[in-house]
């Protein structure tokens, strides 16, 4: 049996974006503006969040968690994130794998997203998927965006789900559905990285950036894949309202910020993606995820 064809959206019909995201933050801090963007648009967006991000660290240190459950507090963080950027959300139901630290580094928890089998966890997406009928997809590229083992494990079952929920071969209850395009989120190049440098220099704020550049090692390889520029200036207050309700995670004083928004509107004005894959043609230069698919 031959696989299903995608089907352009017919006149009237919204578009629909789902962004793949690791953990509770990545939301605002990877794509946030254009999902903003999106929404005010009509589209409708629904995000999910792979992991409860339970292992992770109090990165804020204003915040205190006292006797107040890690999972819990962000759970209440998606929340108001998810309500500021105006987005559906959902949990895929996995547990946060933690950022192995070491030399040799120490074998991952057991039962969390990172080691429990791929079909296993990528399951609930397809199911997600064939449910919400995204026309395009977001996720990270092969190397998660930075090697976290869940950031890994969110492109693996992105990429399982963009497959087997397009297969009618695949067991499942619901319809096969055939996804547009699948896009990964590319976020600090090293270009964009020297761009805020140079801006705080020249505002005359101490920049954060100079050791992250000192530091940088790889060629700067992410600018160079990227197909597609969404500008969505206008939406950066919005993209940073959901940042802050991520108080865990979110020093509202730390890097972040450091540039103003108005700012960034003038040297950066645009969140930026690479066409991946398409099911409607070839991957070109683009300023919409959505091209090719409006209009219909």
């Amino acid at each position: 049996m031959s696989a299903p064809q995608f089907v352009k959206p017919e006149k009237g019909e919204a578009l629909r974006l789902l962004a793949v995201h690791a953990h509770p933050d990545d939301e605002s801090s990877k794509g946030a503006a254009s999902t903003a963007k999106y929404v005010s648009q009509g589209v409708e967006v629904m995000v999910v969040s792979c992991t409860g991000g339970e292992r992770g660290d109090i990165l804020n240190p204003a915040f205190t968690l006292g006797e107040r459950s890690i999972f819990e507090v962000r759970k209440n963080e998606m929340n108001r994130a998810a309500e500021i950027l105006g987005v559906q959300h959902r949990w895929l139901g996995f547990e946060d794998s933690g950022w192995p630290d070491g030399d040799p580094k120490p074998p991952l928890p057991i039962g969390c997203f990172a080691e429990l089998p791929l079909a296993q966890v990528s399951a609930p997406l397809v199911e997600i998927v064939r449910e919400f009928k995204p026309h395009v997809i977001t996720t990270y590229d092969e190397n998660g965006g930075y090697p976290h083992p869940d950031h890994i494990r969110t492109h693996e079952v992105s990429m399982f789900a963009w497959e087997n929920a397009a297969d009618p071969e695949y067991d499942s209850k619901l319809e096969p559905w055939v996804a547009a395009k699948l896009y990964y989120q590319h976020g600090f190049s090293k270009v964009r990285v020297q761009v805020m440098h140079d801006a705080c220099i020249e505002l005359g704020i101490e920049s954060p950036y100079q050791e992250w550049l000192d530091e940088w090692e790889d060629d700067d390889l992410t600018s160079d894949r990227v197909t597609t520029r969404i500008d969505c200036a206008n939406w950066f207050n919005v993209r940073e309202a959901a940042l802050k309700a991520h108080e865990t995670q979110i020093d509202p004083n730390g890097i972040w910020f450091a540039v103003p928004n108005d700012k960034m509107a003038e040297i950066w004005p645009t969140e930026d993606f690479e066409l991946a894959f398409s099911r409607i043609g070839a991957i070109v230069k683009e300023d919409d995820l959505f091209t090719g698919l409006r209009g219909a």
